[in-house]
């Protein structure tokens, strides 16, 4: 089974640079003339859902498929591993050293510590390390979908799959319609398109849910799965239709429409992207961009860091520089890379060696290890 896709390294080193763009309204932006670029970087997360469903779905349903043990202890103990450390340091920055902060207010530690930050979150006083938000929606999806995925391949059924899906796709639309149209009814006095619809995980399952399908059209359906990776062109070019469509909803981001169908829409969207990039031959699958593959391998440590290095260079090196615009975001570009390149090597990296030198025969190959974070 092929465990190493260069399209999925392209689509995830995409989806961080994406991420650090949208961020860079905290440091004043791009300007205008790029406000389109940085606009939607929002959605680099939910790349980072669909692959992570498709990447430990992949993995998970294919041991239960081939009938195999499913230890849930190994699982969880490569996933401790693969994130705890580089989120411990980074978390330890932050309460250690104000300073750095992006914003002053940071949520209590136990909140980071039990991954409910996503649920519990006061936005309105701290948003320092607010972007851990996705992690603890990672972190539900990887305590629960090993038990759902158990119980269901017992006795699997396409019909019973299909309307699991289609019933939590239906859920998260009348969920999220139904807590927008109260909240703007009631208009509490916080952020509550933050609160209440963005961050909760079970508004969130969609990009999640859209790799889950993915890997299960891989391992239990391979000549589909086949006949469609030889279409990858089509895929592409419908995937990036769709997700075009579904930011074209987001134009408000915050309104009803786009909440209630968009992000279905565009987990379907980014869906037919990943599905593209897995063809050896599609475009997404044949192009090596240089760099990309490092990109990716260092996308968690990025993505963990990259707000601290922001900070720092806006608040004492930025004052200093003689330039501005993009010749000034490049200085916050390559202190981003630096910080979190340190992160990856000095932390992420020597972590998941002693995890494989513990684990050496459960190692489930280098594309399944960069599943997200």
């Amino acid at each position: 089974m092929r465990h190493h896709f260069p399209g999925l390294d392209l689509l995830r080193s995409i989806a961080i640079a994406w991420v650090m763009l949208f961020h860079a309204f905290l440091v004043g932006g791009l300007g205008p003339g790029f406000a389109w670029l940085s606009r939607f970087g929002w959605a680099g997360v939910d790349i980072f859902f669909v692959l992570s469903g498709f990447l430990i779905g992949s993995q998970l349903l294919r041991t239960l498929q081939r009938g195999e043990r499913l230890s849930l202890r190994d699982f969880y103990q490569r996933r401790a591993w693969r994130i705890l450390p580089a989120f411990a340091v980074v978390l330890a920055v932050y309460a250690a050293f104000p300073v750095l902060r992006e914003a002053p207010g940071l949520e209590a530690g136990w909140q980071f510590a039990t991954f409910t930050l996503n649920l519990l979150i006061d936005y309105s006083h701290n948003q320092a390390f607010s972007h851990a938000w996705s992690l603890c929606v990672e972190e539900h999806f990887y305590l629960l979908f090993p038990l759902v995925a158990w119980w269901f391949t017992r006795r699997p059924s396409a019909a019973r799959f299909i309307g699991l899906c289609g019933g939590l796709v239906m859920l998260g639309i009348a969920l999220r319609t139904g807590v927008w149209l109260r909240d703007d009814a009631l208009n509490p006095p916080r952020n509550w398109f933050v609160e209440d619809i963005y961050y909760p995980t079970w508004m969130r399952l969609d990009g999640l849910l859209a790799g889950v399908v993915l890997a299960a059209l891989r391992v239990y359906r391979p000549a589909l799965w086949a006949r469609l990776q030889a279409r990858s062109t089509w895929l592409l070019m419908g995937g990036l239709a769709t997700a075009g469509l579904a930011l074209w909803l987001f134009r408000d981001r915050t309104g009803l429409l786009a909440n209630a169908v968009g992000w279905p829409l565009l987990s379907l969207g980014l869906g037919l992207l990943v599905l593209s990039a897995t063809a050896p031959r599609g475009w997404l699958g044949r192009w090596r961009v240089p760099g990309a593959g490092w990109v990716a391998a260092i996308s968690y440590s990025l993505y963990l860091s990259h707000k601290l290095a922001m900070h720092a260079v806006h608040e004492w090196l930025a004052p200093m520089l003689p330039v501005q615009g993009l010749a000034l975001f490049a200085v916050y570009a390559a202190a981003i890379v630096l910080v979190g390149a340190a992160l990856h090597h000095a932390v992420e990296r020597p972590c998941l060696r002693l995890r494989d030198r513990a684990a050496p025969a459960v190692s489930p190959g280098p594309q399944a290890r960069r599943a997200a974070g």
